[in-house]
């Protein structure tokens, strides 16, 4: 596997699992997010990001981190596995808020050079708030990706979904280098 996508909904883990695939296989991590929003949280239009994605994407080996379902005919045109982060609900729900509150208090920027940080107001009291985004998400994004893991257009693609931190753990741990 050289190109591999990994999505879940906001707040699964795919960052943090898409980090330690990454660097345990010595591949690019790609982060689509960091593509995607510029500096004061202004949102790249479809043109500007989606010629981005097809720059990253045009290295030999890579890990992508990342849903947005818009670029799917990109990202998945030549890809070899798509990794599922499916926790459940309680799960998802808890860790992103952890997140939320953790960033909120250290206020680390979340891409370089965009000024970007998580604000208490934000994660909690906004209607832009990534706990909301969650919240409604997260059933959709079910019904999707199952629809899609068995959807035949993309029988070229390898799919694996992991359903806790354990078999991700145990996923990361039994590749053969």
């Amino acid at each position: 596997m050289k190109k591999i996508n990994v999505v879940g909904t906001s707040g699964s883990g795919k960052s943090t699992f898409s980090r330690m695939l990454a660097k345990k296989l010595g591949y690019r991590y790609l982060e689509m997010d960091a593509m995607f929003w510029k500096p004061n949280w202004q949102e790249s239009t479809d043109e500007e990001f989606f010629t981005k994605l097809k720059s990253c994407l045009s290295q030999d080996a890579w890990v992508l981190d990342g849903n947005y379902n818009r670029t799917v005919a990109i990202k998945w045109a030549d890809i070899d596995q798509v990794i599922w982060i499916d926790y459940s609900f309680p799960r998802t729900v808890y860790q992103a808020i952890k997140r939320a509150f953790i960033r909120s208090i250290t206020q680390t920027e979340l891409w370089d050079d965009t000024g970007n940080i998580e604000t208490f107001r934000k994660s909690f009291f906004s209607r832009d708030s990534i706990i909301i985004w969650t919240l409604k998400t997260y059933k959709r994004n079910r019904v999707r990706y199952t629809e899609m893991f068995n959807d035949p257009k993309y029988n070229h693609i390898e799919f694996v979904r992991l359903t806790s931190p354990k078999m991700a753990k145990k996923f990361i741990d039994e590749l053969n280098l």
